[in-house]
């Protein structure tokens, strides 16, 4: 699949998880068979770009391309410049947040609450195609289905988009109204996809390669995209492609191998946040790794009570060469959308 001048190496995205999709989780979900990630996102306010935030949030070193950078705001001139910035320091693909529900985000009209003002959105989807466009830079849109179930305009919105120069238009199949809450509908994603004729992205409750399948059926959309079933269990891209090519599932990984997976992550995170912060946001990927083991929970709450990375990454590394003398593979989890804290 194409994203204006970028061959992806599949179908199957990451999405753009605030506090979660920073470079070494991109990195992982890369190597373990996603074709696509995008960013976290960053903030158009220029007074934020030169934060500790913000530059962890637009590090990109040693990544593998195209470089998707994930930018949100309510004005088109700082949209726009928003873009060019970072542009500047090594985006290939700009997208733009249309999609986030959060509270913060959207009293400030940003993310989902820009579907409420056709205008304004399609000004900030013109202004950044136009800042991109000499660069050479596609530009593509994240979105929800729409504000409320009332008011569901994502179909209109995806038209407008795509003639202003829109290249990918990713759907979340929910309102903003629902959050995350209940389940993601298709029918809104397909009919978007009936509508336009560039690459449409579903988005929503794909956990499995079962539902992926089902998903992609339903809507007829180019791809999927996958954020809360990928924490914690960043080989779901590999177990999605093989099924997706050959109708089989792939046995449990190997827990030798999501031994070092995971502690190669947090090597990489430490370098990327430092001593103090890196320890406390790795907390949040090792309990997703081990939410669903035997004795996981007992061990998360002991690491929450670790302050200093060596005594984290022993603790992890014993806790894994404990399982891996009862289980050769990661036993089968089990897994619910409900028990997972951060969202897509």
């Amino acid at each position: 699949m194409q994203i204006g001048p970028y061959t992806l190496a599949n179908n199957l995205f990451v999405a753009p998880m605030a506090g979660v999709t920073d470079r070494p989780f991109r990195m992982l979900c890369k190597q373990l068979g996603a074709g696509y990630a995008v960013s976290e996102m960053v903030t158009s306010r220029k007074d934020l770009w030169k934060s500790l935030k913000t530059s962890r949030r637009a590090d990109h070193t040693g990544e593998s391309g195209p470089i998707a950078v994930q930018i949100a705001g309510t004005d088109a001139a700082m949209m726009a410049e928003a873009a060019v910035y970072n542009i500047e320091r090594g985006a290939q693909i700009i997208d733009i947040n249309m999609g986030c529900p959060a509270k913060k985000v959207c009293n400030k009209w940003a993310g989902s609450a820009l579907m409420q003002d056709e205008p304004l959105a399609m000004s900030i989807v013109q202004a950044v195609v136009d800042a991109a466009q000499p660069h050479g830079v596609p530009v593509t849109l994240k979105m929800r289905t729409g504000w409320c179930n009332e008011h569901k305009n994502a179909v209109a919105l995806a038209r407008a988009a795509e003639a202003v120069g829109v290249q990918m238009i990713t759907v979340h199949g929910r309102t903003r109204e629902q959050g995350y809450k209940g389940f993601a509908e298709y029918e809104t994603i397909a009919a978007v996809k009936q509508a336009v004729k560039v690459p449409v992205v579903a988005n929503g409750d794909i956990d499995s390669p079962e539902k992926a399948q089902e998903v992609l059926k339903l809507t007829g959309a180019d791809a999927v995209m996958i954020g809360r079933a990928a924490q914690g269990r960043p080989w779901i891209f590999r177990e999605i492609a093989h099924y997706l090519s050959t109708g089989e599932h792939l046995a449990q990984p190997l827990v030798a191998e999501v031994r070092r997976l995971l502690l190669d992550h947090l090597d990489e995170h430490y370098a990327l946040y430092g001593e103090l912060t890196g320890v406390r946001s790795a907390r949040k990927h090792i309990a997703w790794y081990v939410q669903s083991l035997p004795e996981g929970e007992a061990f998360r709450q002991h690491m929450n009570t670790l302050e200093d990375s060596a005594a984290q990454h022993r603790a992890v590394a014993a806790f894994f060469d404990d399982l891996a003398q009862r289980h050769e593979r990661l036993p089968d989890p089990v897994l619910s959308l409900d028990s997972l804290a951060l969202h897509e």
